[in-house]
């Protein structure tokens, strides 16, 4: 199986909202909508996403666009931060980075990193069993992201090349198997069209 994964974009932060629930913002929309247009014409068999409101908008755009399934896999869901919910800036990238320099403990009563690669190397793997032949399309998020890619790349957690926007709406292609990153982290707005 072949796969690009997409991390999502921008999101509507919304502290009185569950982390999970929160949908992409008009912004998120929009760079959806252009990496939906520069997909036209590939042979893309379906799209899967995780059962957040984020990254199943986002899903949602690119099975309209192509006509193809979206099939939601809560294994390909965000690390599990429940324990503290919404951190404002800049205190949430403190905890993040401590999250990924310490990946086999717990750091504020969050999954650890190394327990979370595990899920979404395994989520990637239930999507290779099931997928029919053609590229799969997988809306994640960026510190799964992350993850995978540290596995991809055969480097300790912390170690892995990083998507370069911080809003998200990056991509990387990915074989599986064999396990391969086949591209670099790649900008929605810098991917290659398919015609």
């Amino acid at each position: 199986m072949r796969a690009l994964f997409v991390t999502h974009p921008e999101v509507v932060i919304d502290p009185l909202v569950p982390v999970p629930q929160w949908p992409l913002s008009s912004r998120g929309r929009e760079r959806m909508e252009l990496l939906a247009g520069k997909l036209v014409g590939a042979a893309i068999s379906a799209v899967w996403s995780s059962d957040e409101r984020k990254a199943m908008d986002g899903a949602e755009i690119l099975a309209a666009r192509l006509a193809i399934p979206h099939h939601v896999l809560a294994a390909l869901g965000e690390n599990d931060r429940t324990a503290t919910g919404y951190i404002p800036e800049p205190e949430f990238s403190q905890v993040a980075e401590a999250f990924f320099a310490h990946p086999t403990q717990s750091v504020r009563g969050w999954a650890t990193a190394a327990a979370e690669q595990d899920r979404i190397v395994a989520a990637i793997q239930a999507v290779a069993a099931r997928a029919d032949t053609g590229l799969q399309l997988v809306v994640s998020h960026g510190g799964v992201g992350r993850l995978l890619r540290a596995r991809l790349e055969g480097v300790p957690i912390g170690a892995e090349s990083r998507p370069g926007n911080p809003r998200g709406g990056c991509c990387m292609l990915l074989s599986a198997p064999p396990f391969a990153a086949l591209s670099p982290w790649t900008d929605i707005e810098d991917w290659p069209s398919a015609d």
